[in-house]
């Protein structure tokens, strides 16, 4: 009788009508090892993800604002306007703009001024430098 269960296709005790539908230990077993091979494939891709949103950059303001300040409601203004703040020296990354959306100040920014730049990135739109990254950040994992 083992001689027979090990060359069956069937699992033993199941044999029925052919038109059951009742899967083979083969079929099983490559339905387990394509699953496998997926969840293998799909963790390092979102790992992956994770590391390039965190690292990516928001320029603030980008390169066609260059020049310009930010005022309070996040909106290019010209050089010397009162009240408004000078762009960032340097591009911040996705997870400083995260922490930032969390309630920290960006580096090298005050309250009012970290304001005023998150106010600028929310209104970023496509075909901007730094919409990626931010609509990246705003994506659930």
């Amino acid at each position: 009788m083992r001689v027979d269960m090990e060359k069956s296709d069937t699992p033993a005790g199941c044999i029925g009508e052919a038109d059951e539908a009742i899967p083979s230990r083969r079929r099983m077993l490559a339905l387990g090892a394509a699953g496998v091979s997926t969840a293998l494939t799909i963790r390092p891709a979102f790992a992956q993800t994770a590391v390039s949103v965190m690292n990516c950059e928001i320029p603030v303001p980008g390169a066609t604002g260059a020049g310009q300040y930010i005022d309070g409601q996040g909106q290019l203004v010209p050089a010397g306007t009162k009240g408004a703040f000078p762009g960032s020296p340097r591009p911040f990354t996705g997870e400083e703009v995260k922490r930032a959306f969390r309630g920290q100040t960006l580096p090298g920014a005050s309250y009012e001024q970290s304001q005023a730049y998150l106010q600028y990135i929310r209104r970023l739109q496509a075909g901007q430098s730094g919409f990626t990254c931010f609509a990246s950040i705003q994506m659930p994992r």
